[in-house]
């Protein structure tokens, strides 16, 4: 696998259904991928070596990403998804990697500019439901 441009990256958020919105003017994007272990050690494990329970753990996403608003379709989205609290439909491009695709919630949206520049905005996504994955 060659390297990627980080720009490769796409944030879409589903407005009507069915159609998605890329997020636009996003500069830095970060998707973790988390799935908490459950210990199931016992005083029978062998050689006293700690033992997890397979796909006993909760799994979730989170989204973080910052650039500046460059789009109206897309601001007007995430307010509303930030304001409304409801989870939203998200496509995460990752090229020669796959799509992720599920509800998120916008756990955090901030709003930043210095006087002599542009306006910029950050924000983090939670998972809130089933994500599921299609591989490129």
């Amino acid at each position: 696998m060659t390297a990627q441009r980080g720009r490769d990256i796409l944030l879409k958020i589903e407005g009507a259904p069915g159609v998605f919105t890329t997020v636009a003017g996003l500069r830095a994007r970060t998707i973790s991928l988390n799935a908490r272990t459950v210990d199931a050690t016992d005083g029978d494990s062998a050689g006293r070596w700690r033992e997890l329970l397979g796909g006993a753990g909760v799994r979730s996403a989170a989204v973080a990403g910052q650039g500046i608003f460059r789009d109206v379709a897309s601001d007007a989205l995430i307010r509303e998804a930030f304001f409304s609290q409801a989870a939203s439909v998200w496509r995460l491009i990752v090229p020669d990697f796959g799509v992720l695709k599920g509800p998120f919630l916008v756990a955090a949206l901030e709003y930043a500019g210095e006087h002599e520049g542009e306006a910029t905005f950050a924000i983090s996504l939670a998972s809130a439901g089933e994500i599921s994955f299609e591989a490129l």
